[in-house]
């Protein structure tokens, strides 16, 4: 079994949580930790997945619980989910979120990824991710550069740290491609908060549920 097999075995045999909209019930399947991975060995795989010092993040220094979010700034249900999520930031300054840039709806996601995490050099991803998401349809460079730029972003600036972080930026995008694909995302949206997986769109009431169940847990 390859490294890549053995990780995938054992991220798809810890305990998920599959939450429907719009209300917080949900059904638990809960299975030991398959594959050659220990469960120590499989929580430093958890936190190489909520910390890079390059994704994008919010809260980062007031938080108890970590939420991941795999995106594409052209999925419609991400633009759907993306209200839930800052809404969740802004009610609950404990919850750090973590962006994880996942483009799959072709090269227009895949610039759009790339001017957002270059925009974390001028601080401005927050503006930046609001502005990306806001767009509607199909992203087009003159889009992205409107938006960005009446959300106060040094456009720039943002050119010239996308060309000087290039390689950087690459190899955290293919890093995420490789870590939706170990925790067996067909697509996104995708949300890691603790061991729970969220697969799709989701409401504020779901994501709530299940950082109090991660607090819960932690507290026990």
């Amino acid at each position: 079994m390859t490294i890549r097999q053995t990780l995938r075995a054992s991220l798809l045999g810890i305990a998920l949580i599959m939450f429907s909209a719009p209300g917080p019930a949900l059904a638990q399947s809960s299975q030991s930790i398959a594959g050659n991975l220990s469960e120590e060995d499989f929580a430093k795989l958890r936190a190489d997945i909520e910390n890079d010092t390059l994704a994008p993040m919010a809260n980062a220094d007031t938080y108890n619980v970590t939420v991941v979010v795999f995106s594409d700034y052209q999925c419609p249900y991400c633009r759907k989910i993306h209200p839930e999520i800052q809404s969740l930031i802004d009610s609950d300054s404990a919850v750090r979120v973590v962006y994880r840039d996942w483009p799959l709806f072709g090269e227009g996601s895949r610039e759009a990824a790339r001017l957002a995490i270059a925009s974390t050099f001028q601080g401005k991803h927050e503006e930046m991710n609001r502005a990306l998401m806001s767009i509607p349809g199909k992203l087009t460079p003159d889009k992205i550069q409107n938006v960005a730029v009446k959300a106060g972003v040094d456009w720039f600036r943002l050119q010239s740290d996308v060309e000087a972080h290039e390689p950087e930026i690459n190899a955290l995008l293919a890093k995420n491609s490789l870590q939706a694909a170990l925790l067996g995302l067909n697509g996104t949206p995708g949300i890691l908060i603790g061991p729970y997986l969220i697969p799709g769109a989701v409401d504020r009431a779901t994501l709530q549920a299940a950082v109090k169940s991660v607090r819960e847990s932690s507290a026990q």
